[in-house]
């Protein structure tokens, strides 16, 4: 194969490795049941309850499918730890990208891998993953959202508080998510009165949820309708957030299938990894 061949085939493969990237654009078994309201229990009291609860969650399994702006209908499941320290691993499709719409993404010891596309394997001397090294950004940065990451490193549990920013929460119903019962609440929400709802926050709080909010900013987003789905423990079962990009419609349902069980993510082998920097260092050299 010649130089200028192997070259058109790497620049192939960056392209496909970033497009992952931004297509990474991440059962509570014992529920009591439904969420009961007490009659001094409004809708926007309850959902404030779930969220709060969401501050206590160390770490998720999640499913999310929906429609994302560019990449079209997607599906994943991941799992994610927040502390001690950040990492994360999801497999996602996009269903509208055939042969080349899968990948795994695994996020650990402050670096990002892609793999699991055998098309990418093809141009890379037979390496499954590519590896993006985020060594520069803090844990904040990471959990909060990294810049350029996508959907991957947003913190769900983060993102299901985002109803309580909302001035026209309503109860919908009773609904049975996963065989879980659960109360549906919904409303409306900008970004402008989002940020107000955060105000009163402690400064972490405050911190992981801008990063978030900047995620939609960049997507040109402006409104979110969100619906949410409260179990009998007063936690977050599902929630659903749909808006207008720039560049498509954003339309998100995640679904959490556990709380705070352990979570190992591991990085994936040496020999099968290619380094994004060096990569680029080699076609800028060539």
């Amino acid at each position: 194969m010649g130089s200028s061949v192997r070259h058109s085939a790497r620049r192939r493969t960056l392209g496909a490795g970033l497009a992952a990237v931004a297509l990474a654009a991440g059962a509570v078994s014992c529920s009591k049941g439904a969420s009961e309201e007490s009659p001094k229990m409004t809708p926007a009291a309850a959902v404030a309850k779930a969220a709060k609860n969401a501050g206590d969650i160390t770490s998720l399994r999640y499913r999310m499918t929906g429609e994302y702006p560019e990449q079209g209908r997607i599906k994943a499941e991941a799992s994610m730890r927040m502390k001690p320290t950040i990492a994360m691993s999801m497999k996602m499709t996009a269903l509208d990208q055939g042969k080349d719409g899968s990948a795994e993404i695994r996020l650990v010891d402050k670096a990002m891998y892609i793999g699991g596309n055998p098309e990418m394997a093809k141009e890379m001397d037979g390496k499954t993953w590519i590896k993006f090294d985020l060594s520069a950004l803090s844990d904040k940065d990471l959990g909060g959202g990294a810049p350029g990451a996508g959907q991957a490193e947003q913190n769900p549990a983060a993102e299901s508080t985002f109803l309580t920013g909302a001035k026209d929460v309503k109860k919908v119903g009773t609904e049975k998510v996963d065989g879980v019962e659960t109360t549906h609440y919904s409303g409306t929400v900008t970004l402008d009165t989002l940020r107000d709802s955060f105000k009163d926050e402690d400064k972490a709080t405050r911190e992981q949820r801008e990063k978030s909010i900047e995620q939609y900013e960049k997507m040109g987003i402006d409104k979110l309708t969100m619906d949410m789905w409260v179990d009998g423990d007063d936690k977050t079962k599902q929630f659903r957030m749909k808006g207008d990009a720039d560049k498509g419609p954003l339309d998100m349902t995640i679904t959490f299938l556990d709380y705070n069980k352990p979570v190992t993510v591991t990085a994936p082998a040496a020999k099968d990894t290619a380094d994004l920097a060096e990569m680029m260092k080699g076609l800028d050299e060539s």
